[in-house]
């Protein structure tokens, strides 16, 4: 009635040891592996190291992109070092009179498009539908972003047209705040201009 019967004893403990063991030994071979590989890209062993000339010309980058056929330049001339006595005929600039011309450039500029404006009336147009119930929705939904649109009909070859239009606007610059909203709450327009 006694039966040969063996115990298992601790094979749950040294199947983990023995697997921790293994574990470390693989991650160990793959992280030597990983090092002794050349990496791409990068500038670790015998490269060409560039040295500035001895007498102070600069060599051609590509130089090693042309192959046997010679370059059309050997060297690239270096700049004129600069002296003290091109130094002092330099013009001096007074940071007051540079100011003061820039904002001469930025007057000058706002006079032209205020010249510019005063030729033309813009108008955004946010859609051209065919079905006038569209127009009204887009209408309605400019309207709950606080923008006044109106609808208006045009006859075109394939029938009425109704066009969703937002302004009109005298100055390019306030047409171009309302396109920055618009566009910011997904509405794409198109800017329409029409002579005054």
């Amino acid at each position: 009635m006694h039966k040969n019967s063996k115990k298992q004893a601790g094979g749950t403990l040294l199947g983990l040891i023995v697997g921790l063991i293994l574990g470390l030994g693989i991650a160990v071979g793959v992280a030597v592996v990983i090092y002794k590989t050349p990496l791409p890209f990068t500038n670790k062993g015998a490269q060409e190291k560039a040295v500035a000339p001895a007498n102070g010309d600069l060599t051609d980058p590509n130089k090693p992109l042309y192959g046997k056929k010679a370059a059309a330049k050997d060297a690239v001339p270096a700049p004129a070092p600069v002296t003290p006595q091109d130094a002092a005929k330099a013009p001096v600039v007074d940071k007051a009179t540079l100011a003061k011309e820039k904002a001469e450039a930025i007057k000058a500029e706002a006079a032209k498009a205020e010249s510019a404006d005063e030729k033309w009336i813009y108008y955004l147009q946010a859609g051209a539908f065919r079905e006038t119930a569209d127009a009204e929705t887009m209408k309605a939904k400019l309207a709950l972003m606080g923008f006044e649109a109106t609808v208006s009909e045009r006859q075109a070859e394939t029938g009425t047209l109704h066009r969703v239009r937002v302004g009109p606007f005298g100055q390019l610059e306030t047409m171009n705040r309302v396109r920055t909203k618009l566009s910011d709450n997904g509405i794409d327009v198109a800017v329409v201009r029409i002579g005054k």
